[in-house]
């Protein structure tokens, strides 16, 4: 088949997600198809639903609807260490390092999820585990320098200028080896220059063959960067495609974009 005429390859399928909390339906089945290979951002008001939903894609709630695949297997009923090893990989909101370690140690805490070496050549410091450890660290230090961080790698995390530890906890997450990896405001917090540095980086990312996920309240990060774009309202997906058509969507303008748009 003519590549150009290839169907899209779609890395996660999200069908009919619902979730519930008491008698408030936070999720009301939304389903989500995000090709590989590209960067898809979700938006919307506040309450819309969008953490509950990376919530539920990364095995911290479970839905009470619906269905998640990931190239195909089935994520649905997975916890988040098993959803980690199946290859998404995920920061939040506010930057959950660990704060007193090095930069270069939290990036190899992140790899310790792709190791092989067991409890009892840890103890023994076997030859095996000491390459492996060898490897982990080398590893991370090309991370850091891929984020643009690899000068910072002996500093304590806690004591990094906030941008940096946004790209610190990126790094982390990168050294699972994801497939997908899922941002929840990245950009929060940033001025105008550390945000079209971080664009910069998510392009870079993209490029090296990783499919992102993005929560985003920066409207005009997300129209420049992303391939397509979901819009959820109180829980319901109320637009979906590529920028351009979702940002001149009538009811994305009443509910999120508002004046700004128009």
């Amino acid at each position: 088949m003519n590549a150009l005429h290839s169907p899209t390859h779609h890395l996660l399928v999200a069908k009919g997600i619902g979730k519930h909390f008491g008698g408030l339906s936070a999720l009301d089945q939304v389903s989500l198809n995000i090709p590989s290979h590209s960067i898809y951002g979700l938006i919307g008001p506040n309450g819309a639903g969008k953490t509950t939903l990376f919530n539920v894609l990364t095995g911290i709630y479970r839905a009470d609807e619906g269905e998640i695949h990931l190239n195909g297997v089935s994520l649905t009923h997975s916890s988040p260490n098993e959803i980690c090893k199946q290859g998404i990989a995920r920061t939040f909101q506010n930057i959950r390092l660990f704060g007193n370690m090095t930069a270069i140690e939290n990036v190899m805490v992140g790899r310790h999820v792709r190791t092989h070496s067991g409890m009892l050549s840890a103890i023994l410091r076997l030859p095996s585990q000491r390459r492996e450890e060898q490897e982990m660290m080398a590893h991370a230090q090309g991370l850091l320098d891929f984020v643009g961080i690899g000068h910072h790698a002996n500093q304590i995390a806690r004591q990094l200028p906030y941008g940096d530890q946004r790209r610190l906890e990126i790094a982390r997450a990168l050294a699972t080896q994801p497939k997908l990896l899922a941002l929840d405001e990245p950009a929060a917090g940033m001025n105008d220059t550390e945000t079209a540095t971080l664009g910069r980086l998510l392009q870079k990312i993209k490029a090296s063959g990783v499919t992102l996920l993005l929560i985003e309240h920066d409207v005009k990060l997300v129209m420049g960067l992303c391939d397509r774009v979901a819009v959820l309202e109180y829980g319901r997906l109320i637009a979906e495609g590529e920028p351009i058509s979702v940002k001149n969507n009538p009811r994305v303008i009443a509910a999120y974009l508002g004046t700004e748009a128009a």
